[in-house]
């Protein structure tokens, strides 16, 4: 459906003028075209035309208005219209007049008729069809002249509705046109564009010519379409993907926390991929500290390295015969590292899970860096100062932004249905002898589906001989979820007993297939067809693209479709019946329904080929025909014989035909003779004829050759239209974005502008999207995923129109950069949006055969040429005309053959329901008649033609206006090319001359094409004429030449009937950006017209004139219109000298000269006599006249040469530079009122910002572009040299001795990070703030930030600090370019490899001096200011170039991150410094085993400019056995710096002081160096006043005036003075600038072999010293710190609650027996135990036992040194630096077995929690809660004692208190430790008492007696006394039984 509205007059208008109206409907403008210099009456005359997908209402309005139209200034409103569509909403046809309403709502007198047609046909059918003659009269009342003031003004238009047509997004486009100079209005109204310029492009087609969104010519877009029936062409030919790319992963594996397990020696294991590394073993302990550097180096295509997995996993007790227990594993693919900011992962914590157990939770964290480096990116490593360990683990998990810390198990499940279509895999021979044998016929493969994600791999079973195999099998991976593996990888694979093969493969990338929003949903796919694509489908043993199928590259052809579908469960780890291991797992699922995918639907594909030229001439003898194919419908050759495929689906169909009968109401015959169309998919072969000596054409002519081909699938096309509509909006996004770009690189106006217009098209397009989405109708076979994204895209698009709207109410003239960037955040997530994971219909290929063979290939998507009702759904290129390039398949397609086009089709394609069919030939060029194949039968009429004929043809004439190139690729060795142009245009091509020796040649030749014929309407061919091709190569005098790059364009077209004149003729000049493969070679500056040649014959057209350079011969020259108005300039050239020339042909250049060259005209420099002992010129500046264009964009580059001169007059070329742009060299006088502020007064320049509130004010500059700081600290000097309180985490007062004399340049390097890193956070804070905030002036910056600063951060010591550059200096200072710029001379082939990284091995060497261009004349109060030299030119005031001795003195800090080179994974590095011919190798200080050695030395070396100005300063590795190997080098140009206005010779400290750390190394003072820079930069002053105060120029500055010298005595001084303007020279006008403050640079090195990739990085500064000026002091003393030597003494006094272990061999009671282990970490080998405490049975014991611990300690690092041999096998010792952390570990001594391990607690010595005063005060909390508790440091302490906790974990890994123990700990430097020493144990000096111990701790079989007695007596001794009376009272009771009898009778007898 569409409404149309045509718009005929606008009458009664005032005076003369230029008018334009703008129609708008629903909120999208259409701009008529200018209908110029009209009077009273505007003739517009134009059709707009608004696709519409929803009804339309019959409220909604229509608005009408008519401006005067002005090039300078806004456009005036002439009036208004605005009427309710509702008459054409009941009826649909409707003309009519009315009256315009001005501003003021009053009405504009009118009179007349107006007329509408609506042919408004619903989808539904309600309103009724109009036949074209019929339409409504309706008069209007006449209106009386309200304001008679203003004139009346009559306009007509009418309107009408019909079906789908042009859609709102592919609203012209209206070419290029710029806008014009004079634009100067502000504000928001159109902006309004140079007549000339509009009518220049097509003004008669209706246009969306909102200024706002009028596309700009753009270097950068392929030229712009100007209707709608060609679509773009692909500019980049080769296919990026598939090709090796080096990449480096770097890890750092540092510590590990929290292992699960009793008393481990764990070892790390670090995998990527197939690479495994280990780290040493560290023993018995569950934190063990590595610090080690592994590097893996992978030459792989970046889709391979990005689905590798990088796995991490921890061995306990791994040994040469065992393989060790795995405790547990932490994955992540290398993508979602290198997806990182920085690529990179810093100091994070890896969480390890068990992959056997997933109901066990965390088992422990590996701390780590993980980096990945592709060639070409810089890692900015975060400064590694003294790690203070922020050991908050759960902030700093080792996980990408918005993961959870606690991920949960879950369940992937990859159900695998079936699959269709499946090539074969076997030579028919073998199916020959198998069907001898067995008698059938078997289809010739065995496929089975292999499942990959995250490392682990799950196969199906195999189907024997199926090209349709049914699977219906799962299978199930158990992964952690979300995880961190980005695809999953399902191939299709044929089984062989040889070896398996790849039929094919696709990758499912998770986060398409799910949302991780508060809305979003899990991982869910389909069920849904995926088609797979790869190589040919012959079969051929040795396949060249089997790559293909691998996944990798672009595939060529149709594989199979596999039925897949994918669901993810978490699981509830705490179930029981769970299987806790992640195995993969195979199961087998149920069948699905055949209707789950969607409802079968016919398809058909119609395509014609209009032109078919550039064929390749290697095939052009043979006779040529092209196949176009959709899956495997119309693959004559290889397609698989599917006879059950198409016969299922025939069924299918025909059963659908019946229903569509009755939707589609068509006659009976129709869909008889539709279900037996035979496909017709390729076009009769064709012999070739050719066009030039390179390319052959196809005689097509009238006759154009057509292909149909229906094909059956499931109708999704309801995925594909949502992708179409995203795309189309996002193809417009970044048109738009490309033009803001453009106008802001040649610094047009208005860009803001541009980018508004561009975000009001994004939010009417997102808000379009959600009304057409909404109406999704096809139920049948939606998907999970489909509902789940549909609302997902929806969300994402509203709330990106409404993020549109609200951005664009804030670009303003200086946001537009930033709001840039966040617009193009929503391009990329457009992008990724409109990328659809569940696949419909297969990609149509397009390949051109001969001979039988498949020779080169074009796939389009065939969501690109899909047809839909609604225009916005339809594909970009359907029923358009399409340039489509030919290309060879897979690897053949790299480099210089991918380059070459193998064909160039115009191309028409419509793909569609069959029942749709009737619009399929809508979109091609009219006037043609249909042939249809000859059959018989009635209904002719429906059958698609087999080729179309053109009876109307066109004759024109092209004229390439071929102006000039530059930046050409060099093809030749010489480093230069010999170009020239060859221009296609359909069947015709020419050449422009070759000019030798040139990146930049004018050709300045005009090419005439005669006769060109076009077929089709004339009309149509002006708005759509094909596009031209210009390839442009380099001539060798022997063999074809060579391809350097190509580029399209398309022709300014003129009809016969219309006048050559301006506004669109001549054409201008145009800058094309030329391709070659997909990297920039080039520009070209070019015009092309296309003249139609009417009956009078050319006679008709304008003149050309005739060649008028008689040298040239018969060459047409650019025409004078064309040509660019040229006028005078001066170029200025400063020859100072060259440098590094390198060999040419095995000579040395001796007497090189510089020839400079622009635009025809040029200077030598002087001759060089001796370039070995002088490379400089003599004569420093030289000059010569040009004409060069007014336009600067327009401005040919200039040429630098050096030849070197010969004997004998000849000449070599050495090397040559091209200077693209001269824009940089442009001479602007000074402006005299903005810098110069010489008549303000004195400005009193704020040096602190409130001295009296802080005593250190730290000024802060931040550059958001690399988190990058300088520092200036302007210390008010303090005379109490007091102790300072630092307040530390814990609160805890802590004393700081900041005597002078502890403190060192270390203490000053140190400090200096310590503020880096600071700053680096409050910067990452306030970079939120910025984002909302505009940017503050930079000086409330600095003050704000340095109060912001100053609460959150603890008071420091005073300490000096220098600037710490975490890059090289020079890319902080421009390269100190200031005045001396160089320019690298280049000699050799460009390397083809991706944007020529390998230049750098083509330099030969560098031309130092400058250039100068001014237009004369030139103003003379320039040339008559005081000393000005009229041979200097302007290069006034520039020192000499006469050679100079310098003192260099080089200081190497440390190195970090250094590439191991030895196996071991380390390296042995040494410093090795060359300047000229000196060279310094420090190698017998080579520092053992070390990847961030410090090397802490400074080097002198003596040079003389200029012939030895380029330090290289490397880092070798030193080997016993052969020679040392490079590590990496960096190179610094001296010369550039020495000669720099920055003043690099050395850096200027904040402050001056005598003596101590900080003394001053420069040998001029200050106040020297001032006058020095005032009398050069010829300013007043310096004035020094009274009261600390001095004057330069008519600024004033403070600060201090005395200074204390060595003895501590005071005296006046200026330097202070002096230091604080240095310090602040920027602020001095006109010559100010920052000068280099006293720092240290971080400079990556590189190594040859690697190029592009860090090698490591170095620390380093350099300072010179002139050998004619007082020589400097000593060098300043860096060397590294030594540590210091420390004893810490423990004592164990007691310990309790001990766990009891042992039971009693008699008793079964419990005990145990005690003694207590430490050692401090790193020294396990001289761990000390106490004595045993035997048999405690309360697991208390008691020692008084003494360890005693030796260490060296470094302060500054809070590390401790340990040196030892790594092995006995090592030459020499290793230094290790460690965190200082004593072990104490709690055992129970056996004698038989091996001791039981109780507990143990790590003490970090920095920090660690002061213990409990009692025993019973001592919990486990003291461990479980170490963050909040406060802390003490045993170096401040000195002596602490109290009860500490010992803990161990349980089963369930839950820490539990397993003890505790009383210690004392004391720490004594070694001279105490000497005065004072003690004894091991108990013994002497100082012993400590014996213990009190129960006996019993004695051996039992040593005092048996005693023992039992102890036992027996201790435990039993009531039930002893007990049985003791129980055993007397028997007795008693015995003796009594047994005497009473003889009693009784004794008494009885006796008596």
């Amino acid at each position: 459906m569409a409404l149309m509205v045509h718009l005929k007059t606008v009458a009664h208008l005032r005076g003369r003028g230029d008018r334009i109206a703008k129609v708008t409907f629903r909120g999208l403008p259409f701009y008529s075209r200018i209908a110029e210099n009209c009077e009273e009456v505007a003739n517009f005359n134009e059709t707009f035309r608004w696709p519409i997908a929803s009804r339309l209402d019959g409220n909604e309005m229509l608005e009408i208005q008519v401006y005067n139209y002005s090039k300078v200034f806004s456009n005036r409103l002439v009036g208004t219209f605005c009427m309710v569509l509702q008459k054409v909403a009941e009826e649909g046809h409707l003309e009519l007049t009315d009256t315009l309403i001005d501003d003021n709502n009053t009405s504009i007198k009118v009179n007349s008729l107006s007329h509408w047609e609506i042919r408004y046909q619903p989808m539904d059918g309600t309103v009724g069809m109009w036949s074209d003659g019929e339409f409504l009269d309706c008069e209007i009342g006449h209106f009386p002249d309200i304001a008679s003031l203003l004139s009346p003004v009559i306009f007509t238009v009418s309107f009408s509705f019909t079906r789908a047509g042009k859609g709102v997004f592919a609203a012209m486009k209206l070419g290029k046109i710029k806008s014009s100079k004079d634009d100067h209005k502000k504000g928001d109204e159109p902006a309004v564009l140079d007549m000339e310029d509009l009518d220049r492009k097509a003004m008669r087609l209706a246009g969306t010519l909102d200024p706002d969104t009028i596309s700009l010519a753009s270097v950068t877009a392929v030229t712009t379409n100007v209707s709608n029936k060609r679509s773009k062409p692909d500019i980049k030919m080769e296919p990026s993907s598939g090709r090796p790319v080096d990449y480096q992963i770097s890890i750092t594996v540092i510590e590990a926390r929290q292992l699960i397990g009793l008393n481990m020696d764990p070892v790390v294991c670090v995998e990527i991929g197939d690479d495994k590394k280990y780290t040493s073993m560290k023993e018995s302990t569950n934190c063990p500290y590595y610090n080690e550097y592994f590097v893996f180096d992978f030459h792989v295509p970046p889709d391979v390295m990005f689905d590798k997995i990088i796995k991490l996993s921890v061995i306990h007790s791994k040994n040469l015969l065992r393989s060790g227990t795995l405790v547990g594993t932490f994955k992540m693919d290398v993508g979602t590292v290198y997806s990182q900011p920085e690529h990179q992962f810093y100091h994070k914590w890896a969480i390890l899970s068990d992959p056997d157990d997933i109901t066990a939770g965390c088992k422990g964290y590996i701390k780590c860096d993980i980096a990945v480096v592709g060639k070409g990116d810089n890692i900015k490593t975060p400064h590694k100062a003294n790690e203070t360990d922020e050991d908050d683990i759960e902030g700093n998990l080792l996980l990408p932004e918005g993961i959870p810390a606690e991920r949960q198990w879950a369940r992937f499940y990859v159900k695998i249905y079936r699959a269709e279509g499946l090539p074969k895999m076997n030579t028919s021979i073998m199916a020959n002898v198998k069907k001898a044998f067995i008698g059938e016929n078997r289809d010739l493969v065995d496929p089975y589906v292999q499942v990959q994600f995250a490392g682990q791999k799950g196969k199906t079973s195999v189907q024997k001989s199926s090209y349709e195999p049914i699977w219906n099998e799962q299978v199930i991976f158990t992964e952690l979820f979300p995880p961190l593996c980005k695809r999953m990888k399902v191939q299709i694979r044929d089984s062989d007993k040889v070896n398996d093969v790849a039929i094919g493969t696709h990758f499912i990338d998770l986060r398409k297939i799910s949302n991780d929003g508060d809305k979003g949903f899990l991982p869910t796919l389909g069920p849904a067809w995926v088609n797979m694509y790869g190589s040919t489908r012959q079969y051929t043993l040795m396949d060249e693209h089997q790559d293909l199928n691998e996944g990798l590259g672009e595939g060529v052809s149709f594989r199979a479709r596999l039925l897949v579908s994918i669901a993810v469960e978490i699981l509830d780890t705490t179930s029981p019946e769970i299987i806790s291991s992640t195995e993969v797992q195979v199961e087998s699922v149920s069948n699905i329904s055949e209707s789950a995918t969607g409802k079968i639907d016919e398809f058909f594909l119609f395509g014609s080929f209009l032109e078919a030229t550039m064929i390749d001439r290697k095939i052009g003898d043979k006779p040529i025909s092209f196949e176009i194919t959709i899956g495997n419908y119309g693959n004559q050759i290889d397609g698989v014989s599917k006879p059950s495929l198409s016969k299922k689906k025939k069924k299918d169909g025909e059963s659908e035909e019946e229903e569509s009968e009755l939707i589609q109401n068509s006659s009976e015959d129709e869909a008889d003779e539709d279900s037996d169309l035979v496909s017709v998919s390729s076009t009769p072969l064709m012999k070739p004829v050719i066009t030039d000596r390179n390319y052959f054409h196809l005689p097509y002519f009238e006759k154009k050759p057509c292909v149909y081909i229906k094909s059956w699938w499931q109708d999704q096309r309801r995925r594909l239209y949502n992708s179409n509509m995203m795309d189309k909006i996002a193809d417009k996004l970044e048109e738009g974005l490309n033009d803001v770009q453009e106008i802001i690189k040649t610094e047009k106006a208005f860009p803001e502008r541009r980018l508004r217009g561009v975000l009001e098209e994004l939010s009417v397009g997102c808000s379009r999207f959600v009304t057409l989405a909404n109406k999704d109708v096809n139920q049948a076979g939606r998907t999970k995923l489909d509902r789940e994204r549909l609302k997902s895209c929806m969300r994402e698009m509203d709330s990106m129109g409404q993020q549109a709207k609200q951005i664009r109410t804030q670009v303003k003239k200086n946001t537009v950069k930033d709001k840039l960037k966040l617009v193009q955040n929503f391009l990329q997530r457009l992008r990724f949006l409109a990328d659809e994971p569940q696949h419909s219909i297969p990609d149509v290929f397009i390949w051109m055969m001969s001979n039988n063979k498949r020779i080169a290939y074009a796939r389009v998507p065939s969501k690109d040429i899909l047809y839909s009702i609604v225009d916005e759904e339809t594909g970009k290129d359907c029923g358009k005309v399409k340039a489509v390039f030919l290309k060879l398949p897979g690897k053949k397609g790299f480099g210089h053959a991918g380059w070459t086009v193998q064909a160039k089709l115009e191309l028409y394609l419509w793909l569609g329901l069959n029942k749709q069919r009737k619009d399929f030939l809508t979109g091609l060029p009219n006037g043609f008649e249909e042939l249809k194949a000859t059959k018989t039968g009635p209904g002719l009429q429906s059958v698609p033609p087999v080729s179309l004929v053109y009876n109307m043809k066109q004759v024109f004439q092209l004229r390439a206006h071929m102006y000039q190139a530059r930046s050409l690729f060099a093809a030749d060795s010489s480093g230069l090319s010999d170009p020239f142009a060859r221009v296609f245009f359909s069947t015709h091509s020419q050449v422009t001359e070759v000019l030798s020796e040139t990146l930049c040649p004018t050709w300045d030749q005009l090419l005439v094409f005669d006769d060109v014929e076009l077929f089709g309407e004339a009309s149509e061919l002006r708005d759509d004429p094909p596009i031209i091709v210009v390839e442009i190569y380099d001539q060798d005098t022997v063999g074809k030449a060579e391809f350097i790059g190509r580029t399209f364009a398309k022709p300014t077209i003129k009809m016969c009937d219309e006048h050559y004149g301006p506004p669109r003729f001549p054409p201008q000049l145009e800058y094309y950006q030329i391709y070659r493969g997909n990297c920039t070679a080039g520009e070209l500056l070019a015009a092309f017209e296309l003249l139609q040649i009417g009956q009078g014959g050319r006679a008709d057209l304008p003149p050309l004139e005739g060649p008028t350079d008689s040298e040239r011969g018969p060459i047409l020259p650019v025409p004078l219109g064309i040509r660019p108005v040229l006028s005078r300039y001066r170029i200025e050239v400063l020859f100072w000298g060259l440098r590094d020339l390198k060999r040419i042909n095995l000579a040395q250049v001796d007497r090189p000269r510089v020839d400079i060259e622009c635009a025809g005209r040029g200077v030598q420099s002087a001759l060089i006599q001796n370039y070995k002992k002088n490379p400089n010129f003599s004569t420093l500046v030289k000059w010569f006249e040009v004409d060069l264009p007014e336009n600067e964009l327009l401005h040919p580059p200039l040429n630098i040469r050096v030849v070197d001169c010969r004997a004998f007059g000849r000449y070599i070329l050495v090397g040559s530079h091209a200077v693209s742009s001269l824009r940089r060299f442009i001479y602007s006088t000074p402006d005299k009122n903005s810098n110069n502020w010489a008549t303000a007064g004195d400005i009193i320049v704020n040096m602190d910002s409130e001295p009296g509130v802080r005593k250190m004010d730290t000024v802060v500059k931040l550059d958001a572009v690399s988190c990058f700081f300088k520092f200036t600290r302007s210390i008010v000097e303090e005379n109490d040299k007091k102790k300072k309180k630092k307040k530390k985490k814990g609160g805890v007062e802590e004393e700081d001795e900041t005597d002078e004399r502890v403190l060192d340049w270390w203490s000053k390097y140190f400090a200096s990070i310590e503020t880096l890193k600071e700053v680096c956070l409050l910067f990452s804070s306030s970079k939120m703030k910025e984002k909302t905030k505009e940017k503050k002036s930079s000086k409330d910056k600095k003050k704000g930030l340095a109060t912001d600063g100053s609460e959150s951060r603890p008071v420091k010591t005073k300490v000096d600090e220098l600037v710490v550059y975490n890059k090289e200096l020079e890319t902080e200072y421009g390269n100190f370019e200031d005045w001396l710029h160089t320019f690298n001379l280049y000699r050799g082939k460009a390397g083809d490899d991706d944007e020529h990284a390998l230049d750098d091995d083509r330099i030969v060497g560098r031309f130092k001096g400058s250039l100068c261009m001014y237009k004369l004349p030139l103003s003379e109060e320039i040339t008559r200011e005081a000393g000005f030299d009229p041979n200097m030119g302007m290069f006034q005031s520039i020192p000499h170039n006469d050679p100079i001795n310098v003192l260099v003195r080089v200081y190497v800090i440390r190195a970090t991150e250094l590439h191991p080179a030895d196996i071991n994974g380390k390296a042995d590095p040494y410093i090795v410094i060359k300047l000229g011919k000196s060279e310094v190798k420090d190698k017998e200080n080579y520092i053992s085993k070390q990847l961030n050695p410090v090397f802490g030395k400074s080097f002198d070396i003596e040079a003389t400019f200029p012939m030895e100005s380029m330090l290289t300063v490397s880092v070798y590795d030193w080997d016993l056995v052969g020679t040392d190997d490079l590590i990496g080098e960096t190179k610094i140009d001296l010369e550039n710096r020495f000669y720099s206005k920055f003043r690099v010779t050395c850096g200027i400290s904040s402050n001056y002081s005598l003596h101590g750390y900080n003394v001053w190394r420069d040998p001029m003072k200050p106040s020297q160096i001032l006058a020095k820079l005032c009398k050069e930069a010829k300013i007043d002053g310096p004035h020094y006043g009274p009261g600390g105060k001095v004057k330069v120029a008519n600024r004033i500055f403070t600060g201090p005036t005395e200074i204390e010298d060595e003895n501590g005595l005071k005296k006046q001084t200026e330097e202070h003075l002096a230091l604080a303007v240095l310090n602040h020279w920027e602020e001095i006008p006109r010559v100010g600038c920052k000068l280099v403050p006293e720092h240290v640079e971080t400079r990556p090195l590189l190594n040859p072999d690697k190029p592009g990739i860090e090698q490591g990085r170095i620390e380093m500064w350099v300072d010179m010293f002139p050998m004619d000026m007082p020589a400097p002091g000593p060098a300043i003393d860096i060397s590294p710190r030594k540590p210091k030597r420390y004893e810490l003494r423990v004592i164990i006094w007691n310990t309790d609650e001990v766990i009891l272990e042992d039971d009693d061999y008699f008793t079964g009671e419990k005990s145990s027996d005690i003694f207590v282990r430490g050692w401090l970490k790193g020294q396990q080998e001289d761990k000390q135990d106490t004595d045993v405490h035997y048999h405690s049975l309360t697991g208390e014991g008691n020692f008084n036992w003494r360890f005693v611990f030796p260490f060296d300690y470094l302060m500054a690092e809070e590390k401790i040194v340990i040196s030892k041999k790594e092995s006995m096998f090592s030459w020499d010792e290793t230094e290790y630096k460690i965190p200082p952390r004593l072990t104490l570990q709690v055992w129970d001594a056996d004698h038989f077995s091996a001791d039981d391990f109780l507990g143990a607690i790590e003490l970090d010595l920095n920090r660690f929690p002061r213990g409990a005063k009692t025993a019973k005060q001592c919990s486990i909390d003291m461990i479980r809660n170490e963050q909040e508790l406060p802390t003490i440091s045993i170096f401040k302490q000195k002596r602490v004692k109290g009860w500490w906790p010992f803990v161990a974990r349980d089963e369930n890994d839950e820490m539990e208190l397993t003890g505790k123990v009383e210690a004392e700990l004391h720490l004594l430097t070694a001279e105490e430790a000497e005065k004072s020493p003690v004894g091991l144990g108990r013994n002497e000096p100082d012993p400590l008492e014996k213990p009190n111990r129960p006996d019993t701790s004695l051996m039992w079989f040593l005092g048996p007696l005693k023992s039992i007695r102890y036992f027996i007596w201790h435990n039993y001794r009531w039930l002893i006394l007990k049985a003791l009376g129980l055993i007397l009272l028997l007795l008693m009771l015995g003796l009594f039984l047994y005497s009473i009898p003889g009693y009784l009778v004794k008494k009885m007898l006796g008596a």
